[in-house]
């Protein structure tokens, strides 16, 4: 099982073997495991951009997922990248009151199910499915790690 981490951002790096470890629980949570994926952390500028490619939405969101699995051709064990828009996680995690590594989790494990063909945009059944299973990885992980090097 294979986790690559990158991040775009100058000002909060992440702690690469915490984040790697994370990933991998998260993945195994969900019932995949040796499966690899990618994970990226960018700004919101970056994050408006690929929002905007990609699902023709003109503005920044928390977490974007992109899955190598439903491309054509050979299967593979990438699952594919999750990117995590690491200012809209700290404002979430201050405006919920959680701290900024529950909420990045939170979103790696949103970003994991999509990848795994779960969407709570096909309607109401399937946002209450996502939403069990996401609160199930969630519980299962228990304590989320320090991310982020200070």
């Amino acid at each position: 099982m294979s986790v690559l981490v990158r991040s775009r951002l100058r000002t909060l790096r992440p702690c690469q073997s915490a984040v790697e470890t994370l990933a991998q629980r998260i993945i195994e949570a969900a019932g995949e495991p040796g499966a690899e994926l990618s994970v990226e952390f960018v700004g919101d500028g970056r994050m408006r951009g690929l929002n905007r490619r990609y699902r023709r939405r003109d503005r920044s969101t928390d977490v974007l997922a992109f899955p190598m699995r439903e491309a054509v051709g050979p299967t593979t064990p990438l699952l594919g990248d999750v990117v995590i828009s690491l200012p809209s996680a700290l404002r979430q995690a201050a405006a919920g009151g959680g701290s900024a590594d529950q909420e990045v989790a939170r979103l790696m494990v949103h970003g994991v199910l999509h990848l795994l063909g779960y969407d709570h945009e096909r309607g109401e059944r399937q946002a209450r499915r996502m939403r069990r299973k996401e609160a199930a990885v969630l519980r299962s992980l228990g304590r989320i790690p320090k991310l982020f090097v200070d």
